[in-house]
């Protein structure tokens, strides 16, 4: 059996208390060594075989998974973050599908949840925004062109900036040109809930600037939008005059 573990977005007490038993159970760990806090492994049991899949290709990963099969071992493959976010595990799912190997999936605290933790920040604010675009910016790993920064940019919503940390010149040119005005609210946060996390407050127009004079080239979120900012109207879940199933209102 196959356990698909997300590990959380960085903090090791931010793994799912069942991605930690599942964890503790496993005989053959594979974790993404060049973002997933090594703090985790401490969680295996004595034995246990553990590769880092960092130095591996795919066709690799998928080895060790049916050499463990065939000896009856348990196998967690352990990925960042919620492992459905840039996790590239639909080609390890068709491929375990294909060769008849039963796997599940333990979801994770992914970065975006553990940047605005860390922003102290609530992405859908009302009359702000009421939704999050989770995207990328176009780099070795191209994007549909109907998802270019700019045609989403156009929208004004929240948007959470995945490994686009190296290319903020780029990405601030096309969020200028999609609609975000200069002012707009953005932040980089560097290893959200990490020991080492730093917060680097800007606008979109200084985006690019903050990036380049902090050093940040990876491991880092981008956050743009008016969520940021401290303009919004106060949510009628909790008003006084808001009748709900459970209270009745005021007015």
């Amino acid at each position: 059996m196959v356990h698909f573990v997300g590990a959380g977005s960085g903090a090791p007490d931010l793994i799912t208390l069942r991605g930690a038993r599942l964890l503790g159970e496993a005989d053959v760990v594979i974790y993404a060594g060049s973002l997933v806090n090594p703090e985790l492994l401490t969680l295996t049991k004595p034995g246990c075989e553990v590769h880092d899949s960092a130095k591996l290709t795919l066709e690799e990963v998928i080895a060790l998974i049916e050499r463990a099969e065939r000896e009856g071992k348990t196998t967690v493959r352990l990925h960042t973050g919620d492992p459905s976010i840039y996790g590239a595990v639909r080609e390890q799912f068709d491929a375990l599908t294909e060769r008849g190997i039963d796997f599940d999936v333990c979801p994770g605290v992914s970065s975006f949840c553990g940047a605005a933790a860390a922003l102290r920040a609530e992405y859908t604010l009302p009359n702000v925004s009421q939704t999050v675009i989770i995207t990328r910016t176009a780099g070795r790993t191209p994007v549909p062109e109907r998802e270019s920064i700019r045609s989403l940019a156009a929208h004004q919503a929240t948007m959470v900036l995945f490994l686009s940390t190296s290319l903020t010149e780029k990405l601030q040119g096309e969020l200028l040109a999609g609609g975000y005005g200069e002012t707009t609210p953005a932040a980089i946060v560097y290893k959200a809930t990490w020991p080492e996390e730093k917060i680097f407050r800007c606008t979109v127009g200084t985006l690019h600037k903050t990036v380049t004079e902090n050093g940040m080239k990876k491991t880092a979120l981008i956050v743009v939008g008016g969520c940021l900012g401290d303009e919004y109207l106060r949510s009628l879940l909790y008003h006084p005059d808001f009748t709900t199933e459970y209270r009745k209102g005021k007015a």
